[in-house]
């Protein structure tokens, strides 16, 4: 089976995209997707959050909600504000977010390259969250979140690409919320096609950069259908997932930023005591941005601070002892914390960068949380670096920006239809 392949995607029809475009499931809470959703019926939260469609105190893994997600899907598709395409193709796929832009492409990629390690990853997943998407994409007989994949630049694969998407227009493009622009169209030329199946052929790996849980609850889906299928091939559209590939120099990551409830037990003057034996420590007069690895920001008692580990505490031929992620866990949230494992201790919370120094500031100021930190982005190299060594990083130590929008391409497990 091919690395990557094309498939029929199930798109918005002409018109559409800006009515259907939501953003990822997971990136919202219920309540904001409740509100996304008021006056835009079409709106793909109705199928990837369908909990927004029921009672506000029902429970998001209840079977009522998987079963309301197949039955807005099926009514959208009814309705003509979503086709499957007759023929199988690659999509390009374009981000753009101020100065930012970066090109990819749409296609299927094989779950037994993610089985044999050829796609690694570099999370792990949580259970509850891979048995949810395990759930959904059973209801629906089809994927609808795509996995954000990388690959290691080369230069054939970007220029043709790029060449792709300079010879067309877009087929719709559509700003979301976020002011994020989104521009897709398919590719169905069959020697472009194969052309591009041969160079995505040629990598040697690809590296899940966003959606873990998805991947690994397509594999565990494509697992459970090929048991209870005696005349499974290895072909079938179950044994693919949707996915995006984008080079990784295009990808852009923003900081992971933490967030504590408490000094866990100790004054504000004892804490700066502590921190000071193991990190260089001073005060700053604004929000601080950490500028390189191994320096942070403090915000605590309504003060910044700029914290620098010393090199000599930096395990640089570790990949992930040397992630910023790790070292401010390893010399400062886990030992004067107290927290062990940031994963499952509800003490703990993580802000986005997308969100601005200013919301780290906020949840202290309220009284919420009593310390923030700011951290360094981690580098794309550092990511590759620790999924190539077979290692796992900890969590929340990347947020990827811009996001995937959610509803533009969904992947059908049954044969093309005949849609309205």
């Amino acid at each position: 089976m091919p690395l990557i392949k094309p498939f029929a995607a199930l798109r918005p029809t002409a018109g559409h995209a800006g009515d259907v475009a939501a953003p990822p499931y997971d990136v919202i809470s219920a309540a904001e997707a409740r509100r996304m959703v008021v006056d835009r019926p079409w709106s793909f939260l109705h199928v990837s959050r369908a909990e927004v469609d029921l009672p506000a105190d029902s429970d998001p893994y209840a079977p009522a909600v998987y079963a309301k997600s197949r039955e807005n899907l099926e009514r959208m598709r009814r309705a003509g504000i979503l086709r499957a395409d007759p023929v199988a193709g690659y999509y390009l796929y374009r981000m753009s977010s101020g100065h930012h832009s970066q090109t990819g492409l749409v296609g299927v990629a094989s779950l037994a390259a993610y089985a044999s390690h050829r796609i690694k990853r570099h999370e792990l997943t949580r259970p509850r969250k891979e048995d949810d998407r395990v759930r959904q994409i059973e209801a629906l007989a089809a994927q609808t979140g795509p996995v954000l994949l990388a690959y290691r630049a080369r230069p054939e694969l970007d220029d043709l690409i790029a060449r792709l998407a300079a010879d067309t227009v877009p087929e719709s493009e559509v700003t979301t919320a976020d002011g994020v622009s989104h521009a897709l169209w398919p590719v169905f030329d069959h020697d472009q096609m194969a052309t591009l199946t041969h160079a995505l052929e040629a990598l040697p790996a690809l590296y899940i950069a966003d959606g873990h849980h998805r991947c690994a609850a397509a594999a565990r889906v494509a697992q459970q259908r090929r048991q209870a299928n005696p005349s499974d091939t290895g072909a079938e559209p179950y044994h693919f997932v949707l996915s995006v590939l984008f080079s990784h120099e295009q990808m852009r990551i923003l900081d992971y930023n933490r967030v504590v409830r408490d000094l866990h037990g100790l004054d504000v003057a004892t804490f700066i005591r502590r921190i000071s034996v193991i990190f260089d420590i001073v005060g700053a007069p604004g929000p601080v941005r950490p500028t390189r690895a191994g320096e942070f920001g403090m915000y605590l008692a309504g003060h910044w601070y700029r914290l620098t580990l010393p090199p000599e505490r930096i395990p640089f031929d570790d990949p992930v002892g040397r992630l910023d992620v790790s070292l401010l866990q390893d010399h400062l949230i886990g030992p004067i914390l107290g927290i062990q494992d940031p994963r499952s201790d509800e003490r703990i919370d993580f802000v986005g960068g997308v969100r601005g120094l200013e919301a780290l500031a906020q949840r202290v100021e309220t009284g919420e949380m009593a310390v923030a930190f700011s951290l360094f982005p981690t580098a794309m190299d550092a990511l590759m670096a620790v999924a190539d060594a077979g290692e796992l990083m900890p969590p929340k130590s990347t947020w990827f920006e811009p996001k995937l929008a959610d509803g533009l391409v969904s992947h059908l497990f049954d044969a093309p239809r005949q849609d309205p």
